[in-house]
């Protein structure tokens, strides 16, 4: 009886130690979270300002009307997204294209069976199946009961890629000849079909070299829909820029060096990109989120996710652009568009066909002349930027005065653009200047730069010399 007290005394104290909220709301354990910058971008902090013109043109301004609004904090681009970067992104997306079609050639020809020994065995589909000898884990045998963890080749949901063996792509390293069918285009001794392949002949290139077929080189992706509470259906786009935008834009011209050079050339790597239109700046946008959270799922369970990387609505370009100066016509303050000496403070035009005044003729490099007061380039000149907002031209009449932007519609194709470019005239270098295009529109003079919402208030509010508190 004494034995049996004991045991129930023991376990009602380990009960009450093991309860440390002593019946009180104390909310769920969590880590502390703490922002962290993203590469190559600076903190716009929360704030207000007075959209539209300083000087209101009726003639030239497309809304003169103004409105004080407010903008919740967020990261952006210090530098317009450069031909590097967008590189990369085009890099990814033509190695899992063919890293795609090398694992759909793999598993007709090898079939579900294991041969290791097989020179395209690296390139088979992964799914979520138990090797040979391997004991199922229960979520392998869950997914087997109800039809789940079958691989379904037409279906990539079902597989995905393996990224840790190399692409050979020199003709010296082809793993046989079935491999060089898929890359080349051809028939296989082993393939079931005519590959269309992936290179255009030396031949047929102007440089003599073979090159990849640009237009293979396609980003499927899709969106959720957070009104109709559903995902979009998958979307397929082309993501080359294209670059024959140096001679479409300027009729009797002679740009062919910068057709074939600007995008691919070492020389212009940390030029801003341009040949894009909006929807493939969406299509960046959406890649750089998924990118950023494979790798943080990789790091280690339980991470958080990164907010989505976008492009930045209207308002949030003026208010990033203006650099804090309220009422400055542009983003060094203004009203002229040089210094004290003389030396113009952006890449435009500064006169009728003079291209060259500025000391530059066409693009500049990403990271060129000073920065505004919150760390970011060329938020006047260079290249115009697409927003993420619909054109309408009295906007400032009926946008709320928080966060204020309109938001995308079929009925619109029109997509605001900002900034002005090199080979505009100073009106449109104002951060008040509002410009538009067509969304699947590709132009010499038009690029992007990225945004992320902040998570949390940001260390401008901290800093507020007007707090009370």
């Amino acid at each position: 009886m004494k034995k049996n007290l004991f045991i129930v005394l023991l376990l009602g104290l380990f009960i009450s130690c093991s309860k440390n909220d002593r019946g009180e709301l104390i909310g769920v354990k969590s880590n502390k979270f703490f922002s962290d910058k993203p590469h190559g971008m600076v903190l716009i902090p929360s704030g207000s300002f007075t959209m539209g013109p300083s000087n209101p043109s009726v003639v030239l301004d497309q809304n003169p009307t103004l409105k004080t609004v407010s903008v919740k904090a967020f990261y952006m681009d210090e530098t317009e997204i450069t031909n590097s970067e967008y590189r990369q992104f085009v890099n990814w997306v033509r190695d899992s294209v063919v890293r795609n079609e090398l694992a759909v050639a793999a598993y007709y020809k090898i079939g579900e069976e294991t041969k290791e020994d097989d020179p395209m065995w690296e390139f088979m589909p992964v799914y979520n199946r138990a090797g040979d000898g391997e004991e199922k884990t229960a979520y392998q045998e869950y997914l087997e009961e109800n039809g789940l963890g079958i691989l379904d080749i037409e279906n990539k949901s079902t597989y995905r890629l393996n990224w840790d063996v190399k692409i050979p792509w020199e003709r010296s390293d082809y793993l046989d000849a079935n491999y060089a069918a898929v890359i080349e285009g051809g028939i296989g001794p082993d393939l079931l079909e005519d590959y269309e392949g992936f290179f255009i002949p030396a031949d047929s290139t102007p440089n003599a070299l073979r090159a990849f077929k640009t237009k293979r080189i396609k980003y499927n992706y899709r969106q959720f829909d957070s009104k109709n509470n559903r995902w979009s259906e998958y979307e397929e786009i082309e993501i080359y820029p294209d670059t024959t935008v140096w001679y479409k834009d300027f009729s009797y011209s002679y740009n062919e060096p910068m057709h074939n050079d600007y995008f691919w050339h070492d020389a212009y790597s940390e030029y801003p990109v341009v040949g894009v239109s909006w929807e493939q700046a969406k299509a960046f946008a959406h890649w750089r989120t998924f990118y950023k959270n494979q790798h943080q799922r990789k790091a280690r369970k339980n991470i958080q996710l990164v907010s989505d990387y976008r492009l930045p609505t209207e308002t949030e370009w003026e208010y990033a652009a203006r650099g804090g100066l309220e009422r400055a016509e542009y983003p060094w303050g203004g009203p002229y568009t040089y210094d004290d000496k003389g030396c113009f403070l952006a890449n435009f035009k500064p006169e009728r066909g003079d291209y060259i005044a500025d000391q530059i003729l066409y693009t500049a490099e990403a990271e060129s002349y000073w920065p505004n007061d919150y760390g970011l380039y060329n938020m006047s000149g260079n290249v115009s930027e697409w927003t993420d907002s619909n054109f309408e031209k009295g906007a400032n009449d009926f946008v709320a005065g928080l966060n204020p932007n309109i938001e995308g519609s079929e009925d619109n194709k029109f997509k605001v653009v900002r900034g002005g470019s090199w080979k505009d005239v100073a009106h449109f270098l104002k951060v008040s200047t509002r410009d538009y295009e067509k969304k699947d529109i590709k132009r010499s003079y038009i690029g992007f730069r990225t945004v992320q919402s902040y998570l949390g208030e940001d260390v401008g509010f901290q800093e507020n010399p007007n707090k009370i508190f």
